[in-house]
């Protein structure tokens, strides 16, 4: 063997070592990569989400992507239906997926918005595609489906143009499926005739919530029939709805043995066309299980009603507008929390008076209270004598307006006095009128410090304080007379200038106090006596 044929085996050999050692090396760098992968994978897995880092759509698209279809539709089941419809657009996955979601939630104002529309006109993207097109086609491809799920919830919002008879059919082939949940409609059609709801509906017994508000007819059969019954309906609200009898809204609560929510809100023309002949509408709420109830009744109807509560489990009770000539409340021993906003009647100055205090007797028990200040002076009209007297009460808040003619003083004083263990009292109130005006009276002295000022009341605030004289006296005759009050927190006005809010704390701070730590704090900033 030559030495050149050594020297050409030899070269051959270090080159195929050093292929093989190449080899290794991008295995090695290959592997390593390898792992770093893996391990950035699942440490972006394990991180939960806005904890800091950078992301990638690629990362969330692994996160969803892994999720089942079910908890997806559960998910899109939040969402406003065109929210949930707009997500098909994603990929082939999310094609169909928000057809499957048992929740319809079409709202008028929202389906569109407001570069679609001029709304609240004819809702119309053109001239050939309305709010009616885009339910129905909605409708339509959701029921287009193999074996689509029933809804469980139905939300309809429609104010323009609605098309009353339709409604009424969607209505009732979502009944007829029987696993409604959740039905809220609010309808408006102007002149046109009320949607008339189903008798369907009075026979269903998977309802939960049931929210009707507008132009919609209620006709409940007698409470007789048995089979007439809402057994699992917890919440029902009546928004100025019509009724076909006059008594049609005590037939329907009670067919509603386990209700825990009642609303209702009404209006004279709710009752159109019952006639004289009708009488009085009886509103009877005699639910054992309710524990939240709001009435609103205009003042100028306010005739037209005879009410009679007897709730045991009540525990927050707002009453709101006219009280009628016959109201009776009774058995309400868990009343917690109740707000009274009653309309002024110029008829019978007294007797309403009296009417009143008979009508807030029998919340004796609440702990918090929140009380309408201008209507709260017809309470000094009466007699004083035999005043019903809230020994629960803790917490008191006078809210609405309050005018630069006249003091409020004497009527909160008097409630104060029918309070004797308050220890929060609060005033939200908006000052309406010029600051250049003063009261047209005197201020009477009052000879009597209540029992919750001598001895309980701890902490008062006032939102919404404006700096006038009216206002003004009510923070001074609480500093003067409450003997362990701690705080006085004052909010301003939002709309008042930084130089009338310091000439308001000037004016606070000569302000005479009865308890000699007692703080005054300014929003946020604390201003110490």
């Amino acid at each position: 063997m030559t030495g050149q044929t050594r020297k050409s085996i030899k070269e051959e050999e270090e080159g195929k070592r050093r292929s093989e050692k190449q080899r290794i090396e991008r295995a090695e760098r290959a592997e390593r990569r390898d792992v770093l992968r893996r391990n950035v994978r699942a440490e972006r897995r394990a991180r939960p989400c806005g904890c800091g880092g950078t992301s990638s759509a690629d990362d969330y698209k692994d996160v969803i992507s892994s999720l089942p279809d079910c908890l997806l539709i559960h998910i899109l089941s939040f969402l406003p239906t065109r929210a949930s419809v707009a997500t098909s657009i994603l990929s082939s996955r999310w094609r169909s997926l928000w057809k499957l979601v048992p929740v319809l939630d079409l709202d008028q104002r929202l389906l569109f918005t407001q570069s679609d529309t001029d709304y609240p006109g004819p809702t119309r993207t053109n001239s050939n595609f309305s709010f009616l097109d885009a339910v129905s086609n909605i409708w339509a491809l959701r029921n287009a489906i193999p074996l689509p799920l029933p809804l469980r919830k139905l939300l309809l919002h429609w104010t323009s143009n609605c098309d009353t008879f339709l409604v009424s059919t969607w209505v009732q082939h979502t009944l007829l499926h029987g696993c409604l949940q959740e039905l809220n409609l609010y309808i408006l059609n102007g002149s046109n005739p009320p949607l008339e709801m189903p008798t369907t509906l009075f026979f269903t017994s998977t309802l939960v919530s049931l929210r009707l508000t507008g132009a919609i007819l209620l006709n409940p059969p007698p409470a007789s029939a048995s089979a007439s019954t809402f057994p699992s309906l917890r919440t029902l609200t009546l928004g100025n709805v019509r009724y076909a009898k006059h008594d049609s809204i005590s037939t329907l609560l009670a067919t509603c043995p386990v209700l825990q929510d009642f609303s209702l809100s009404v209006d004279s023309y709710n009752f159109r066309g019952l006639g004289k002949s009708a009488g009085k509408v009886n509103v009877i709420v005699l639910v054992p299980t309710l524990k939240t109830l709001y009435i609103q009744w205009p003042a100028d109807d306010c005739w037209l009603y005879k009410l009679q509560i007897n709730t045991p489990a009540l525990e927050r009770f707002h009453f709101l507008d006219g009280l009628g000539e016959y109201v009776v409340l009774e058995n309400l021993p868990n009343l917690v929390e109740t707000i009274i906003e009653l309309e002024d009647n110029d008829s019978n100055t007294v007797d309403y008076t009296n009417k009143i205090w008979d009508f807030m007797d029998s919340l004796y028990n609440v702990v918090s209270m929140k009380f309408n200040l201008q209507r709260a002076k017809i309470l000094c009209y009466g007699p004083m004598d035999g005043l019903p007297m809230f020994n629960n009460l803790t917490s008191l808040t006078f809210d609405g307006n309050i005018w630069p003619s006249y003091y409020m003083w004497p009527a909160v004083h008097l409630l104060l006095c029918q309070a004797p263990k308050l220890q929060t009292l609060g005033f939200e109130l908006t000052f309406l009128g010029d600051h250049a005006w003063s009261p047209d009276h005197h201020l009477e002295k009052t000879h009597y410090v209540p029992d919750c000022l001598s001895s309980h009341l701890t902490t008062c605030y006032y939102k919404g304080f404006s700096g006038h004289e009216v206002e003004m006296e009510l923070v001074r005759q609480v500093l003067k007379e409450a003997y362990v009050l701690k705080t006085m927190n004052i909010t301003f006005a939002s709309r008042l200038d930084s130089e009338i809010k310091l000439h308001a704390c000037k004016k606070l701070r000569k302000l005479q106090r009865r308890y000699p730590t007692c703080q005054i704090e300014f929003d946020k900033g604390q201003f110490n006596f």
